[in-house]
Order: structure tokens, then sequence, then C-alpha cells
């Protein structure tokens, strides 16, 4: 993959800028108990989509106010659940890297704002541009949030480079048209191991202006 000519880097954030696994998952398996659906039905599904997505899979007969509500209860779950969140090995190297090349970066995630606030907070990481499940019409895999995002940096999408942990925010990226990065075992145009990987390439391949 050619990194030179990358003009913008779009983050996911749950599993790629911060570890938040443990406690989405412990949030996904209280919600599926109060809801009686199964939680290993709620795991397998659940990870990097927006809640409302996930959850009119899983309880197809809610009706659009019953899945708005199912996912502001889902949501609630995790907005306290703070104790284990951090940045994910290689984060704050790898935006240390991205600020001394010049290059700009966004978030474009599945959560909300109050969510995604938290989280990045517990991660010490402050994002200059963030897109959430509220600032689109359609969440994750339709591309909108990475477009937007694309957008409001003023980088064509085409020299973006979208780096994911979830293979429902790989589609978003591929069908942005960005160039896509992938972390824990998942194909893109770039494999990571992590994110320190992602800033020993960038530094050893100039990216342009």
């Amino acid at each position: 993959m050619e990194l030179a000519g990358i003009g913008a880097v779009l983050f996911d954030m749950d599993g790629t800028l911060v570890d938040s696994d443990a406690a989405v998952e412990r949030a996904w398996e209280r919600w599926a108990v109060e809801y009686a659906v199964d939680p290993a039905a709620a795991l397998a599904i659940a990870h990097g989509s927006p809640a409302y997505r996930t959850i009119r899979r899983l309880l197809p007969a809610l009706d659009d106010s019953a899945v708005a509500a199912a996912a502001a209860r889902q949501l609630s779950l995790q907005y306290d659940d703070l104790s284990d969140v951090v940045a994910t090995p290689g984060a704050h190297e790898l935006l240390d890297t991205l600020a001394r090349l010049g290059v700009p970066w966004a978030v474009v995630t599945s959560a909300d704002a109050r969510l995604a606030e938290v989280r990045l907070g517990a991660a010490d990481i402050v994002a200059p541009v963030l897109v959430t499940v509220e600032d689109v019409r359609v969440g994750k895999p339709d591309p909108e949030g990475y477009l937007r995002a694309a957008a409001l940096l003023d980088v064509p999408v085409a020299r973006c480079l979208v780096v994911e942990d979830a293979e429902v925010g790989l589609r978003a990226g591929r069908a942005a048209g960005a160039m896509t990065a992938a972390l824990k075992g998942l194909d893109g145009d770039l494999r990571l191991a992590d994110l320190a990987q992602l800033a020993r390439h960038l530094e050893s391949t100039p990216t342009a202006p």
C-alpha cells in the first residue's frame, strides 16, 4: 500500500483508538438479559455497528420507537462504565506522529456524542473532528460517516486512510472510497498489529502535503 498519498487519517473509536472492548461487552450482556436476548448472539454482531442497527437484527418485531428506546437503554449502560477504558497500544504514539507530520485526523464512531466524549476523555484523547452516530442518517456499514469526516477535514476521501478493527467499519471505509488499515487480523489495504506499526510506516514514508 502506498502511504505517501495519505492526506488524512479517519479512526474508528472503540477497539481502534480506545480499548473499551470489555465495557462494550458488559453493556451488551446486561442489555441482553433485560431484553431476553441471548448475550452471545448480541455480542456476535454488535461490535462496530450502531446500537439501533444491532437491535433491529436481534429484535425485528420492535417498532421504530421501541428500537430507539432499546438503543438508548443500551447506550445508557455504557456512559459511566469507564474503569478499564484506556487508549489502545500505540494510539498516542500514532497521534503524536500525525501531529509531527501535519496530517489531520478525525474520529468516526457508532457511539453517540456523550459516550464518545467520555471514552475519548478516559483515554486522554481529544479528537479535532468527531463524527458520531448522531451526525449521520445511516450508520456503518454505510459510508456516510467517513464521507462526512473527509469533507470536514477538506481532504478528498480517496486520500484518506480509514483505520478500523471491525468488518462493518472496513466495509464503510471501502464504500466511501478510502484506503483502509485493519486491526485484529482483519483484511484491509494494510494489516496492522497495532497503531504503533502505522506510526512507524508513516514516519518512514513521508506523506504528501
